[in-house]
């Protein structure tokens, strides 16, 4: 199908043809496109960011007296993220609920929030030599009135402690 006169003239006849359900099955397929696009856009956005900053060590426990070198600046570095559902993943996610199941569709929103986070204090944490104590933590941000189990967006907070030793 070809995105000339012809597909929009076939756009507004489907409208008038099926009236309201036309207009619903019209704004989800506009979501479904939009919202795809812009999760694939993000997630390239992650993975040459990540691919840029693999030079600083991240671990979640440090042990004491690990290193003898002297320790010039120590502190707390955080990355926050929120991420919001677009009304396909919510309307998959509602569907699925009914019948139980695992929801693919949030997955990835969970995915991309916790690595955004990460990133984002990775970022923070620039001219450090080590994160130690990394911890992440998420929370649902929004929960639609009268749909007690619709996800609206997810936050992500990454910290820990970023460590810079004396040259």
């Amino acid at each position: 199908m070809e995105f000339g006169s012809d597909f929009w003239g076939q756009v507004f006849l489907f409208f008038f043809e099926y009236g309201n359900s036309g207009l619903f099955l019209l704004a989800l397929a506009i979501g479904l496109i939009v919202g795809s696009w812009i999760e694939r856009r993000h997630y390239r956005s992650i993975i040459q960011r990540e691919q840029a900053g693999v030079g600083l060590p991240v671990v979640s426990i440090g042990k004491k007296g690990e290193t003898r070198k002297a320790v010039q600046e120590v502190r707390l570095v955080v990355g926050m993220a929120s991420i919001s559902t677009d009304f396909f993943k919510r309307l998959m996610g509602s569907i699925i609920s009914i019948f139980g199941g695992e929801i693919r569709a949030y997955e990835s929103l969970v995915d991309r929030a916790r690595r955004e986070a990460l990133l984002r204090m990775r970022e923070q944490a620039k001219g450090a030599d080590l994160l130690v104590n990394v911890r992440v933590e998420n929370s649902n941000l929004f929960i639609s009135a009268g749909q007690r189990y619709a996800i609206g967006s997810v936050e992500v907070m990454a910290y820990g402690t970023a460590i810079t030793y004396e040259k």
